[in-house]
């Protein structure tokens, strides 16, 4: 009977230890990120929006010149329609038609194009942010690092957004 007690009291004590480990166990180290927030404040960020803004600002200034010369023909045709042969109205309306054309097929050129330029450069920041948070999960320990809009909920105290910003803006300078 004796060595029944030792054994359930070596159980026991062994027991004890063991689910004592599994609670005093590290807790699961876990980061949240705001891209949005990055692009908005970050120098990679604030530059990628400046250079498509620029982008854009001369595509549209070049449309609306292109516009106007269209205009000007259309004005041009309308007021000078009747004095001009039918030969000479068949032309500047064939010519009028092939302008606004070339307008939309150069609109449909530039939209495509900023959205490459848009694509390429969020690629390179979205590279340069992923090398950022694997080398922070590795140094400071962490189970995993998500978006902040891809969870419903999250502490702030777990969001390392500021933290990743400040890197970046260090590889950035270095870069350049």
């Amino acid at each position: 009977m004796s060595a029944v007690k030792c054994t359930i009291s070596i159980s026991l004590v062994i027991l004890f230890f063991l689910t004592n480990s599994l609670f005093a166990a590290d807790i699961a180290k876990i980061g949240v990120i705001d891209l949005q927030k990055i692009l908005e404040t970050s120098n990679s960020g604030k530059s990628i929006q400046a250079e498509l803004k620029k982008q854009k600002e001369q595509m549209e200034s070049d449309l609306k010149q292109r516009g106007a010369e269209i205009e000007k023909i259309s004005k041009r045709l309308e007021r000078e329609s009747m004095v001009m042969s039918k030969e000479m109205r068949d032309e500047k309306e064939r010519e009028q038609r092939i302008k606004i054309n070339d307008f939309k097929s150069l609109q449909k050129k530039y939209r495509s194009d900023l959205q490459k330029l848009e694509v390429e450069m969020m690629n390179q920041l979205q590279q340069d942010i992923k090398e950022l948070v694997d080398g922070i999960g590795k140094k400071e320990g962490y189970l995993l690092i998500i978006n902040k809009y891809s969870v419903l909920y999250s502490p702030g105290s777990i969001d390392i957004t500021e933290d990743l910003i400040k890197k970046l803006n260090a590889k950035t300078a270095k870069r350049k």
